[in-house]
């Protein structure tokens, strides 16, 4: 069984206690599809509950922290401390509100700039993914390593589509267009963390979105590199907390989908002149 450390025994409690009101919360949005008013103000204040639960609880256990958060204000730490949560009550908020059983609550620490601790917590699936810098990542006590694939077209990578009025949507056409051909399978589950997550668990073996915020991706990011994989933007840089941009993949596929990703900007380039 793996020792989990102090501060990761913090980040459980609360994305389990957040979890817990979820599922319970999830119960109910399954009853309001049927409602003419719909779930959508509902799913809202979940969300928000979710959050506050989550706060509550890490600052009680960490008061000099600070937070970026999704849905309140973000808070600095405290004087001579460098230590901030990062967290996402609820990703795969869409999935929540269609009463599809599949988002998670994550929540990453970033220590001095450097991402340190993270949780990402399924409260459908009860599954626990965490990872600690230098200490490996682990779904509840197992141990995890991305995938072995190494050819492309033996491989399944997931990403995320943008939804209406978001930017992004010509130059994922482009991507997907370039990637489709060239692997087993292209998946789209609605949740960033998630998708990260499974990418440290070997479920896939690479993902690839842009536009996202820094809470979706934080925790991921540290799941992945603790399972022995690779992440970075699109073109092999690493600001992807600012960028919101990412590529994550089991390492061996990495530069191949980098090319690939390379010859989409190229391609959607050309198309624009």
């Amino acid at each position: 069984m793996a020792l989990k450390s102090a501060v990761i025994n913090v980040m459980e409690k609360a994305a389990k206690k957040a979890g817990t009101k979820l599922a319970r919360d999830f119960g109910e949005v399954e009853h309001l599809q049927v409602s003419r008013k719909g779930p959508a103000d509902f799913v809202s204040k979940a969300d928000i509950r979710a959050e506050k639960t989550i706060v509550e609880e890490l600052k009680l256990a960490r008061p000099q922290f600070g937070f970026i958060l999704e849905e309140g204000e973000d808070v600095a730490p405290q004087e001579g401390n460098n230590s901030v949560w990062i967290i996402d009550p609820l990703d795969g908020t869409s999935n929540f509100l269609h009463g599809i059983p599949h988002f998670a609550t994550s929540i990453a620490l970033e220590q001095g700039g450097d991402l340190t601790a993270a949780v990402v917590y399924n409260p459908i699936t009860d599954d626990m993914f965490w990872a600690e810098k230098g200490r490996g990542a682990y779904l509840n006590n197992r141990r995890l390593t991305v995938s072995g694939r190494k050819d492309l077209k033996d491989c399944l990578l997931a990403t995320g589509i943008p939804y209406h009025a978001r930017p992004h949507q010509d130059t994922f056409l482009v991507n997907i267009e370039h990637i489709m051909g060239e692997v087993a399978g292209v998946r789209r589950f609605g949740s960033a963390a998630l998708d990260l997550a499974w990418v440290a668990a070997g479920r896939y073996d690479g993902f690839w979105e842009e536009g996202l915020s820094s809470w979706d991706i934080a925790a991921g990011i540290l799941l992945v590199r603790e399972a022995r994989g690779m992440v970075s933007e699109f073109d092999g840089r690493a600001k992807m907390l600012q960028t919101g941009q990412i590529l994550a993949t089991n390492g061996s596929i990495h530069g191949p989908v980098t090319r690939l990703l390379s010859s989409a900007r190229k391609a959607h380039r050309e198309r624009n002149k």
